[in-house]
């Protein structure tokens, strides 16, 4: 299984990329979205990838995060889901906006996205939304883009050894800590899910835990 290539981008496509990875051109197919996100030709850049096999076919699938990759994975799994609309759902919404849309049942934004339409909105909706809260606490875990490492190009002779970079600072997954909040307090997994994507439409509710606990609390609170 080919699950990452990393190497220099000699062609850009709406649908598909090439990379070189010294000196063998690999044709990854990728979301609009992704295409336009990727760096100038000329310049280096990694996807990772999922490889699809078929009797006629091999075919490069590549995502700039893991989230996304993971969301392929379970789109795939619905009945009538191939690559190419998988591709059209991540390309038009992306991954937060697809796990909220069906956080929330919300079929009319997953049939926003071109060749899906309403019976296959519902049924992408209906068999996912048990499990999009998992992958929506794995969030931030998974989103980290990839930037192209030095192992992308060969590395050239130098006196001196380069001083290793300093490591990332953890970024807070906000989402994960009120859904874990939610469901210790007895509230679905679904149940939960929906309220934290709503409340996360409010950009700065999104960024604060307490704020978007106390928000989706509100909203599901029983209503008179």
């Amino acid at each position: 299984m080919i699950g990452r290539i990393a190497g220099i981008l000699i062609h850009r496509a709406p649908d598909h990329v090439m990379i070189d990875v010294r000196g063998v051109g690999y044709i990854v197919h990728v979301s609009q979205r992704t295409a336009q996100t990727l760096p100038p030709v000329g310049e280096a850049c990694a996807l990772y990838t999922d490889l699809v096999v078929r009797e006629d076919l091999l075919q490069l699938i590549g995502f700039p995060s893991l989230l996304e990759k993971e969301w392929h994975r379970l789109l795939t799994s619905v009945q009538g889901v191939g690559a190419k609309v998988s591709l059209a759902l991540l390309g038009t919404l992306g991954a937060e906006g697809l796990g909220r849309a069906i956080a929330l049942g919300d079929w009319g934004a997953v049939k926003a996205a071109p060749g899906v339409g309403p019976k296959l909105a519902q049924r992408i909706v209906m068999e996912l939304k048990d499990k999009a809260p998992s992958v929506m606490a794995l969030g931030t875990d998974l989103s980290v883009d990839l930037a192209p490492s030095e192992e992308v190009i060969e590395p050239a002779a130098a006196p001196h050894a380069k001083r290793p970079a300093a490591p990332a600072a953890p970024r807070v997954n906000y989402t994960a800590e009120a859904l874990s909040a939610l469901t210790n307090l007895g509230y679905s997994p679904a149940d939960a899910a929906g309220a934290v994507a709503r409340a996360s439409e409010d950009a700065e509710i999104a960024q604060d835990t307490a704020k978007l606990i106390r928000a989706a609390l509100r909203l599901l609170a029983p209503k008179d």
